[in-house]
C-alpha cells in the first residue's frame, strides 16, 4: 500500500512539475536578423516579470528566414508567440490551421508592430563603386546581395522597395524594367537576411548588401565599424515588424498570460529603449526623439500605399508564376 501511495505521489508530482514548466516557458519564433535584439530583450522581460509576479520565466528562441519560420509554426512547431518582419507571415497562421484569428493585427497597438525599420545599403569601405541611390544598383559591374524574396521578409521588402521607388519615378512599366535590371546584378539568392550578410561580409561577395537598417548595426558590432559604409537612399520602404500570440498553442499549453505580457513588454518604455539600442525605430515618440541622431531622416512609403495591401503584393509578385518568378527566369 505504501509503495502504491509513493508511486501515486511521485506521478502526481511529475505531472504538476510538468504543468508548472509549461506555464513558465515560452517559445518565440522569429526571423533571423532579430537574434541580437531578443538576446537583450528577453533578460529584461524575465526580470520585469519576476518583479511583478514572483515567477521565473524561460524564453526560448527560434530564428531563420521569416516565411520558412512561419511555415514551421503552421507545420507544428509550438510557438507561443511569433515575431515576424511582415504581416503575410502571420496571416499564414490564420489561413492555414486557424492558429491565430484573422483580426490578429487589431489586438495590439500600431497594427501589432512595436517598431519599424527600412531598407538601406551596405557598401565596401570607401564606397569604391560610388553607390548613392537605387539607380546605382543597376549599373554594369555592380553585384548586389539580396536574400530570396520568395521565402524571406528581408528580400521581399527589398524587392518592394526597389519596385516602389521606381514606380513613383516613372510608373508600373518603369518599375518592372528597373527590377529586371536590378536582379540581373544579383549573383546569389540567400535563404535569409543573416545568410546574405555572411555572403557579403565573410565570403566577400558583392559590392552592395541591401538590408534592414537595424542589421547594419548588428554587422558593425560583429565585424567592426570600419569594415563597410552605410548608404541611405533618398526614398525607401517602411518595414513594420508585427507580432502575435499563437492562440492555439498558448491555450493548449496554458501560457496565454505569459505570452501576452511578453508581447506587451515590447511597447513598454524599457522594451522601446532596447529596440532603439538595437537600431529598431521605436513607436514611442519620446524614445525615438532620444535616439534621433542614429535614425537619419528618410522618406518612406508603405506596402499598403504603393501596392494596395500585403495580399495584393503577395498575389501579384511572390506567388508561383508571379512577377518575381517571371523576372528572375529572364536573368
Amino acid at each position: 500500500m505504501k509503495a502504491f501511495i509513493s508511486k501515486t505521489v511521485l506521478a502526481l508530482s511529475l505531472a504538476l512539475s510538468g504543468t508548472a514548466f509549461a506555464n513558465t516557458s515560452i517559445l518565440n519564433v522569429s526571423y533571423d536578423v532579430m537574434r541580437d535584439f531578443y538576446k537583450d530583450l528577453n533578460p529584461a522581460f524575465q526580470k520585469s516579470y519576476k518583479a511583478q509576479t514572483g515567477q521565473d520565466i524561460a524564453v526560448q528562441q527560434s530564428h531563420g528566414g521569416s516565411s520558412k519560420q512561419a511555415m514551421s509554426v503552421v507545420s507544428g512547431l509550438e510557438a507561443d508567440v511569433i515575431t515576424m518582419n511582415q504581416a503575410p507571415d502571420i496571416d499564414l497562421l490564420a489561413e492555414r490551421g486557424a492558429l491565430v484569428p484573422k483580426n490578429w493585427q487589431q489586438r495590439l497597438p500600431d497594427n501589432a508592430a512595436p517598431f519599424t525599420s527600412t531598407m538601406i545599403f551596405l557598401v565596401r569601405k570607401g564606397n569604391p563603386k560610388q553607390i548613392k541611390d537605387w539607380n546605382d544598383l543597376t549599373k554594369q559591374g555592380v553585384a548586389v546581395i539580396i536574400p530570396n524574396p520568395k521565402i524571406t521578409g528581408n528580400g521581399r521588402y527589398t524587392y518592394l522597395a526597389a519596385w516602389g521607388q521606381a514606380q513613383k519615378a516613372g510608373g508600373e512599366a518603369k518599375a518592372r524594367q528597373y527590377v529586371e535590371s536590378l536582379f540581373k546584378n544579383v549573383p546569389v539568392l540567400d535563404a535569409g537576411g543573416r545568410a546574405a550578410t555572411t555572403t557579403f561580409m565573410q565570403r566577400n561577395i558583392g559590392d552592395v548588401l541591401v538590408t534592414f537598417e537595424n542589421e547594419a548595426e548588428m554587422v558593425a558590432r560583429e565585424f567592426g565599424r570600419g569594415s563597410f559604409d552605410v548608404i541611405y537612399p533618398a526614398v525607401s520602404i517602411l518595414a513594420e515588424s508585427p507580432v502575435s500570440v499563437v492562440d492555439k498553442v498558448v491555450d493548449k499549453k496554458g501560457t496565454r498570460k505569459v505570452a501576452e505580457d511578453y508581447l506587451k513588454f515590447l511597447w513598454s518604455p524599457e522594451g522601446q529603449e532596447i529596440a532603439a539600442q538595437n537600431y529598431l525605430r521605436p513607436r514611442n515618440a519620446q524614445v525615438l526623439a532620444k535616439y534621433s541622431k542614429q535614425f537619419p531622416a528618410i522618406k518612406t512609403f508603405t506596402v499598403e500605399e504603393t501596392f494596395g495591401s500585403w495580399k495584393k503584393a503577395m498575389d501579384t509578385h511572390f506567388k508561383d508564376g508571379g512577377v518575381f518568378d517571371q523576372i528572375y527566369a529572364k536573368r
